[in-house]
This record gives C-alpha cells, structure tokens and sequence, in this order.
C-alpha cells in the first residue's frame, strides 16, 4: 500500500512518527512535506497530497494539521478526494467505512500521538461498507463535484 503524506507546521511534530510507523507496516510512505517546522500554509500541503490521490500515485494520503479542519477543507476542493478528521477510533473509522474517506486528517493540538497512531491503524484496517445506503451518499457527494464544473 502506498501512502502519501504532509503537513504543515504544526503537525510537522507527528509526520516524522507517523512515517516510521507506516514503514514498519511495510507501507510505501511518500513524504511531501514540509521538510522543518518553519512556519508555513497548510493548503500547500494539503493540495499536494489530494493531487498525488487524485492522480492515483498514493493508495492514501494523511495529512496533519493542528486541527485536522483546514486540511481536511483544502484536500476536499480537489475532486476525487474525500478527506475525513479523525478525533476518535469511531471517527476514525466512520470516515472509512461510511464515507469512504481516501485521507485522514488529523490534529496535533487536539490528539496525543499514541492517539493519532491509533486513527491511522484504524483508518488503514477499514474497509468501505458494502452497505447501498453508504454507497448511495457517497454517489450524492460524488454529483456535487460534478456540479462544480
């Protein structure tokens, strides 16, 4: 499985972690950045993880913030990404299996690392429900970006 990964500034802290941990799951990790925690804009971040999903070169991407909110808005205006926050192991995998998330976003203000390590096994162990109710929501997002063009 390949991951893509970035942050900004403030999850900068957790990347690094986060990357060591995919590894030693046998992932192949692609870090997009950034490569310090010198201060820096979050959509770049965001932007460059969606593109590598939407261009299909990342099975996933996860993307960390200090809230999980603003990457998670700016990878959700590339099409073909849907980007979930996880703050809990149930939304964690409710992203996954109800909504079928292709990036986590998460908070390093508002989650310990031992927290968000836990939402990235959850989010990588969950599959998409089979379940038609799932599926039909997931096709009424889908239409939305379709009215975008």
């Amino acid at each position: 499985m390949r991951i893509a990964i970035g942050s900004d500034h403030a999850g900068f802290v957790y990347k690094e972690p986060i990357i060591n941990y995919l590894k030693k799951l046998q992932m192949d990790v692609i870090d997009l950045g950034p490569e310090s925690a010198e201060p820096t804009d979050y959509p770049i971040y965001a932007r460059k993880v969606a593109e590598t999903i939407r261009d299909k070169h990342a099975d996933f991407g996860i993307l960390i913030c200090g809230t999980g909110e603003g990457m998670s808005i700016a990878a959700n205006k590339v099409k073909g990404v849907i980007a979930g926050i996880a703050h809990s192991p149930f939304t964690a995998k409710a992203i996954r299996e109800h909504n079928r998330a292709n990036v986590l976003c998460l908070g390093s203000r508002t989650n310990t690392l031992e927290e968000a390590l836990g939402y990235v096994e959850i989010f990588l162990n969950t599959e998409f429900s089979d379940n038609p109710r799932h599926l039909h929501r997931v096709q009424l997002i889908e239409a939305i970006e379709g009215d975008k063009q």
